[in-house]
């Protein structure tokens, strides 16, 4: 079992510690799996409060034997019920919890409820922006579990040609995709922050059914096999000379990447092959634009001008009424993760900052663009993606 080391657990842990000094906490308690697993190595169903100074505890529902197994923490104790927490902090030393900080962006207003009777003397402060803020900056060690994530996606991609058939559905060709990354250490379903957003694994759109819009925040959503699970890959039956759009997540140890790359049986349209070199465009100039504090809303402007300028401003990043408003977004333990390359979001973009860039194009007749994740550096972005980006034909 590959553990989190204990340095990168000490030096998140520290890092936030100063953020809650800033906020004038007096903790914090970590109730997410993300934010869970990011301090403390485990995903145990748990409850973890961080002193503004001290050591953390962790407080392990299920399955105290594997908590104390794979986080490095120094204070892991059992915990039947959330109402003991006062008393186990108690134990510890931290008596003074006037004002501690809860993840007010994800935690559900009845838990919120039951925290305030449970704490009834204290003042709870949002800390998510402070988490998201640091976790947004990745270590050498997290950018590598990446570029690993990358490597199995990688190696699912150029397997496409090999099963790739016509008339097979896109549910089959989603499931082939997939085996050839789980039996290379893919964990399935990738996070979302985002309230009432799941991606489960990924997004196969053949043909007319990238046109097809849905409930997702992003620019194909797929048919999906019913209305009960509108997204993905569908019944539709792959044909000849159609686009076959393959956009996935790949999970290994946590960590993501996030790819898509354009395949068709035969001969694609010159219309959708313009597109996708426009597509290319967008993306190199969007790259070179790129600075160490450069906004985040800056590339996204930046691309929907030059879509524009190419004639495309009906289908970028979807068709017309269905567009969404970004070109990029941070990339970690979650999907959705800080920066957001869209229209309004200031964060500068610095070095050790994730993100997935993906300029896409939608149409009647399919959808098709590009996605590769990076690495911001001291001199710009780096590519962690490494798979061609080419129309891969098949006979």
């Amino acid at each position: 079992m590959e553990l989190t080391p204990t340095v990168e657990i000490e030096s998140r842990i520290s890092k936030f510690q100063q953020k809650l000094v800033e906020q004038a906490a007096n903790g914090a308690l970590i109730l997410m799996q993300s934010d869970l697993f990011y301090f403390t190595g485990t995903m145990q169903n748990s409850y973890l409060f961080i002193p503004t100074s001290g050591q953390p505890v962790l407080m392990v529902k299920k399955s105290l034997t594997r908590g104390q197994q794979e986080s490095p923490l120094k204070n892991i104790v059992a915990i039947k019920n959330p109402k003991q927490i006062p008393e186990i902090l108690a134990a510890h030393g931290y008596n003074d919890v006037g004002r501690i900080g809860l993840e007010l962006d994800v935690v559900p207003f009845n838990i919120y409820k039951t925290y305030q009777k449970i704490f009834s003397t204290t003042e709870f402060i949002d800390i998510s922006p402070d988490i998201k803020e640091i976790r947004a900056v990745k270590s050498t060690y997290e950018i590598e579990l990446m570029r690993g994530a990358l490597g199995v996606i990688d190696q699912a991609f150029l397997a496409v040609p090999s099963f790739l058939r016509e008339g097979m559905s896109e549910l089959e060709l989603a499931a082939l995709f997939e085996a050839e990354m789980r039996k290379r250490g893919y964990a399935g379903p990738c996070r979302m922050r985002a309230f009432s957003q799941d991606f489960f694994y990924g997004t196969v759109c053949t043909g007319d059914s990238g046109f097809y819009p849905n409930y997702f925040d992003g620019p194909v959503g797929g048919q999906g096999p019913n209305a009960a699970q509108p997204a993905g890959a569908g019944w539709k039956r792959i044909n000849r000379n159609e686009v076959v759009y393959i956009d996935y997540t790949s999970i290994v140890k946590g960590y993501t990447g996030d790819q898509t790359r354009i395949f068709c049986i035969g001969e694609l349209s010159q219309k959708l092959v313009k597109a996708y070199e426009a597509a290319l465009l967008i993306e190199r100039e969007i790259v070179k634009s790129i600075k160490p504090g450069t906004l985040a809303e800056e590339p996204y402007l930046l691309a929907v001008k030059l879509a524009a300028e190419l004639g495309y401003q009906d289908h970028f990043m979807g068709y017309k009424e269905d567009q969404v408003k970004f070109v990029g977004h941070g990339i970690g333990l979650e999907l959705d993760e800080w920066p957001i390359l869209a229209k309004g979001m200031k964060t500068p973009i610095v070095p050790g900052m994730t993100f997935a860039l993906e300029p896409k194009f939608v149409f009647p007749e399919g959808a098709i663009g590009t996605e590769n994740s990076f690495v911001m550096t001291e001199t710009g972005p780096q590519y962690l993606s490494i798979t061609p980006q080419v129309i891969t034909y098949v006979k």
